[in-house]
């Protein structure tokens, strides 16, 4: 009888939010890297993209490229991949470089073995069997994922998007807060709820704070 209880190889290594990033080695176009050996203090926004020479993944590995001074400046490495040889990566960079002036660096997995993408989940059959899909993971800089997107083959991803959710990220962690919704940079932060009767009367006669109610207060940070 067919055991229900077995999951699918590619679901069970499937990193979640709060895991620790799976360790790994790969050959890029910056030279061989290790996850584990990437500078402590920095974050790291690693993203998966289907195929080198490729119309979508060409605007959204340029818009990368484009907006790195922006990651730059939230302490942020960038981490590309696809499932394409070392030797085709050499060759797109340069090819987009020649055709559009915008230069990837950024070091690009050459994952022809699939071994991160099937590490990451990156490779979800029922979309593609041989191609990762659009993620992008969220890692901090004690190597924790914090946030994944998933995006399908055929939308691409949104950059603005992606590095308001960083520095979502980065912010709550520094201020202690949460971001509501649409956050940017500049909007007031959420307080924590109160967890006890004299929290919530300390909350209360708090004029610091912008009340809505008692559970839901903001503040600029």
């Amino acid at each position: 009888m067919e055991n229900l209880n077995v999951v699918p190889e590619q679901i069970i290594s499937m990193p979640r939010i709060g895991d620790t990033a799976p360790d790994f080695e790969a050959v890029t176009t910056k030279g061989n890297i290790k996850m584990s050996d990437f500078a402590k203090d920095k974050w790291i926004v690693m993203f998966s993209h289907p195929a080198d020479f490729t119309p979508v993944c060409t605007t959204e590995m340029s818009g990368f490229a484009q907006r790195k001074a922006e990651f730059d400046a939230l302490n942020t490495e960038l981490l590309g991949l696809s499932i394409d040889s070392i030797h085709a990566h050499l060759g797109w960079v340069q090819n987009v470089r020649e055709n559009t002036g915008v230069y990837f660096d950024f070091p690009i997995i050459a994952d022809i073995d699939m071994k991160v993408s099937k590490l990451y989940g990156m490779l979800q059959p029922n979309e593609s069997e041989t191609a990762a899909v659009r993620a992008v993971f969220f890692i901090d800089p004690s190597k924790k994922i914090r946030l994944i997107m998933y995006y399908p083959l055929n939308v691409g991803r949104n950059m603005d998007e992606i590095l308001r959710a960083l520095d979502a990220l980065q912010m709550s962690d520094k201020h202690k807060v949460a971001m509501p919704l649409d956050w940017k940079r500049g909007d007031q932060a959420i307080c924590p709820p109160p967890k006890s009767l004299d929290a919530l009367n300390e909350r209360l006669a708090d004029d610091s704070v912008e009340k809505i109610t008692w559970y839901l207060a903001k503040k600029d940070i």
